[in-house]
């Protein structure tokens, strides 16, 4: 066991606020308190970190690839490794690795691959995301629609026992192809349950929300939006404190007035 070390930066981000001139005080693998300005005890090794900002790491819950490497391409420990050191270097300490639309071999493929990383152990790793195949092929968007299918008995087995080796697992899905008992089994197996992909209307993505969806996937993109008369899954997002969602947030998918308009 080794004493408390500071790490200072130029600043440090709690979560909230930007704390200019602090450290982080850490004792036995555990942050024990931010400390300000001259707070930083005479006995405690101190590490300086330059003029950068630590923060807590990201959790991103939907990562397709990194490092060069798709997972669809080829659902592997090796590629996970390769994709979960390519985004620490980005500040996410924690991944969703995410599978799109794919055959069931190759969905079979990335559950072992996603269960074997993470009782590897291997670092970053925080579970699974199955964006698919249970979708919707009106908002298909890029995934290939010879590959969407209902969710039948076999497919919601597989994924209950997935669920129960896996430390995270979240599955985007559409109520045109799953039905709403369908989506309360798996939110009673601690599933995380997204909707996505989905012309469902509001009324019937309240109804999922209820039946234990939490999440929606890629706010404003591929899903039922915004109208006077029909909110869609978007304005059920917007209106209903129970459904968190994901926002693609690189200017080009969601218009910055809106994805403004959602963060507030």
């Amino acid at each position: 066991m080794t004493g408390p070390v500071a790490y200072r930066a130029s600043a440090v981000f709690d979560g909230t606020r930007m704390l200019p001139g602090h450290a982080l005080v850490v004792e036995d693998g555990r942050v024990a308190t931010i400390a300000g300005p001259g707070e930083v005890p005479a006995d405690v090794r101190l590490v300086d970190l330059g003029d950068g900002i630590l923060a807590p790491g990201f959790v991103d819950l939907q990562v397709n690839g990194g490092g060069g490497v798709m997972f669809n391409a080829a659902p592997s420990v090796d590629t996970l490794r390769v994709i979960a050191q390519a985004h620490a270097g980005l500040g996410a300490t924690t991944i969703l690795p995410t599978l799109i639309t794919d055959t069931p071999a190759r969905t079979r493929a990335a559950i072992e691959a996603a269960i074997a990383a993470t009782e590897q152990g291997v670092a970053g790793i925080g579970g699974l995301h199955l964006e698919g195949p249970h979708l919707s092929l009106a908002r298909k968007g890029a995934h290939d629609p010879a590959l969407i299918r209902p969710m039948g008995p076999a497919d919601l087995a597989a994924l209950l026992e997935a669920a129960r080796r896996l430390p995270v697992l979240k599955v985007t899905v559409a109520p045109e192809n799953v039905s709403r008992d369908q989506v309360a089994a798996l939110a009673g197996a601690g599933v995380l349950v997204s909707l996505g992909h989905t012309d469902a209307d509001f009324d019937t993505c309240m109804d999922y929300a209820a039946a234990g969806a939490r999440c929606a996937t890629h706010l404003f993109n591929a899903m039922s939006q915004m109208q006077n008369r029909a909110p869609g899954l978007v304005g059920a997002v917007l209106h209903n404190g129970a459904l968190s969602s994901g926002l693609i947030a690189d200017g080009i998918h969601v218009h910055p007035a809106a994805m403004a308009a959602a963060l507030r």
